[in-house]
């Protein structure tokens, strides 16, 4: 979001990421390159951290960049991942339940598919699983699901891919992690389920963020204890499977 600010001011942007990012992040606006972390970075006059740009930029809580999308998925992948898809379900929502567990708080925002469960017999509603990382061992011990659910997980060789399936859906829900951070700048319709103490970035309360228009927060209550955050939510999703249902719509 702030690297077309950036090249309004004269300067020429080049991003540094997990190789995970490269190919969907080629295709920014903004940008004239992207390179893997572990490869050498071109010539270059100054390197500043992601996160500092905001800072760098006097970016103040209601001045925050939020013109969504400002991600893109490739149109190939897109009709690629809309046949393995098919046929059409109901409400189509994406299902991550677990973050990378080498960040030290993962413990505290990863629900797990565990405390998910509940969601996945909401009537009208297929959930296609999207996670990657470890926490794709929650299906080996949270089985057999429902028919309503798809594993699409193994399938995924990186963000491009996740983009392209997000592009599919109606709906993604979300553990604090990567994936909703992409739907959001995908500008895709996202559910996000926070701790009680969340990442800076979701403030201390509220059910929106300025970071992301399209994307509703869902908050812990009580430390630790994720059944009312689901409940929630489950209600929520229920609303929706039901108005998606009406005759026209």
């Amino acid at each position: 979001r702030f690297a077309p600010r950036l090249q309004a001011r004269g300067v020429r942007v080049l991003i540094e990421c997990n190789s995970q990012l490269v190919r969907l992040l080629s295709a920014m606006p903004g940008i004239e390159g992207v390179v893997s972390r572990f490869d050498p970075p071109p010539a270059h006059d100054a390197h500043d951290a992601l996160a500092s740009l905001p800072h760098r930029l006097g970016t103040m809580l209601y001045t925050i960049p939020a013109d969504t999308p400002y991600l893109r998925a490739e149109p190939e992948l897109v009709t690629r991942w809309a046949t393995r898809m098919e046929p059409p379900r109901g409400l189509r929502v994406g299902l991550v339940w677990a973050g990378n567990p080498g960040f030290k708080a993962d413990h505290i925002r990863s629900p797990r598919l565990k405390a998910f469960l509940p969601l996945l017999d909401v009537p009208g509603v297929s959930f296609f699983g999207l996670q990657k990382g470890a926490g794709r061992q929650d299906l080996e011990t949270c089985g057999p699901l429902p028919p309503s659910f798809t594993d699409l997980g193994a399938e995924i060789a990186d963000f491009a891919d996740t983009a392209a399936i997000m592009e599919k859906l109606d709906l993604v829900i979300s553990s604090c992690t990567a994936p909703a951070h992409l739907a959001g700048a995908l500008g895709r319709p996202v559910w996000t389920v926070l701790p009680f103490s969340p990442d800076w970035r979701w403030l201390d309360r509220g059910l929106c963020t300025p970071w992301y228009p399209t994307m509703r927060l869902f908050r812990q209550d009580r430390r630790g204890e994720w059944a009312p955050v689901v409940g929630r939510v489950r209600a929520a999703l229920q609303a929706l499977a039901r108005s998606r249902s009406w005759p026209g719509a």
